[in-house]
């Protein structure tokens, strides 16, 4: 993570949480905090400290950027130019409310969709008129390019960032773990179909989600679901329906597409991605692609 001066707290604490409770679930993460100064203040009023040396990137690893108020917008430019070498080495990079302005100078927003605070949409328009700014969203992503709304946001972002790598299964432990309500509804297709489909209070649902979360990419059928709960298949259907508007298995195939979409968009083809989702024909795939594309 990286930041400068008038950082907001929650900018950093928010994501950091999140990988830190993930670390323990047994997800690891490594967190390192770097600044062009080693004291930060912030808009709170409690100063951070970080080092001023960054670690050795590799491309699984993440570079986040906080926002920060004051007349000292702009990130200096060395770390402009270790954000752009990190994302052309194939890392990812996010930027957290008026963060995304750093990935902007940098370059990386450039042809690209991207979002962040309501009140700094106008600017961030302005200052990148080769964006494509996404209003009314949570946050975006775009060629491991991550940008978010409000600070609260950050969470999100943090919480996606699982999901995507080891599945919807991590960020649902996660957020039960910090008992967030990490479920938050959003217009973007950025934002997890697990995340989408968890706004609700029913425990046996929630128990059944966890359950195709973790093996999203087997067979399931009713009657499986069914005895891990010790619900009838009937009331399965019944309780999943009303809960989340739909059936355990259109549930299951969502979470299919989200990972095949992932993949493409990480290079691979139509026929491993359906291979790795769960999907046992690409033809399948190809079709439900076409179908949620028609229906934008």
């Amino acid at each position: 993570m990286t930041g400068r001066r008038s950082s907001s707290r929650l900018d950093v604490a928010g994501p950091a949480q999140v990988f830190s409770t993930a670390a323990d679930l047994g997800y690891e993460h490594a967190l390192s905090y770097v600044s062009e100064d080693t004291h930060v203040a912030t808009v709170q009023g409690l100063p951070l400290h970080a080092e001023r040396a960054w670690p050795h990137l590799d491309p699984d690893d993440l570079v986040i950027v906080p926002g920060w108020r004051g007349p000292a917008r702009m990130a200096g430019a060395d770390t402009l130019r270790r954000l752009r070498e990190h994302h052309a080495a194939g890392g990812t990079v996010a930027g957290i409310c008026a963060g995304a302005d750093a990935l902007g100078r940098a370059g990386l927003l450039d042809g690209r969709r991207c979002t962040t605070h309501h009140t700094s949409q106008d600017e961030l328009a302005r200052l990148h008129p080769t964006a494509e700014v996404v209003r009314d969203v949570l946050y975006v992503e775009d060629e491991r390019v991550v940008t978010s709304a409000g600070v609260a946001s950050g969470i999100d972002v943090a919480l996606h960032l699982p999901s995507a790598r080891r599945g919807p299964y991590a960020a649902s432990q996660v957020a039960r773990a910090l008992v967030v309500y990490a479920r938050r509804q959003g217009a973007s297709p950025q934002i997890s179909a697990m995340l989408r489909h968890r706004g609700h209070n029913d425990e046996t649902v929630h128990r059944i989600q966890d359950l195709i979360d973790a093996h999203f990419t087997r067979r399931l059928t009713l009657s499986m679901l069914a005895d891990a709960v010790g619900c009838s298949e009937r009331t399965v259907t019944r309780l999943f329906r009303h809960a989340t508007g739909l059936t355990p298995l259109a549930y299951q195939t969502a979470l299919r597409l989200e990972r095949a979409e992932h993949l493409l968009g990480q290079g691979a083809t139509t026929e491993t991605a359906a291979r790795e989702a769960g999907f046992g024909d690409p033809r399948m795939l190809r079709r439900l692609r076409a179908r949620t594309e028609a229906r934008r």
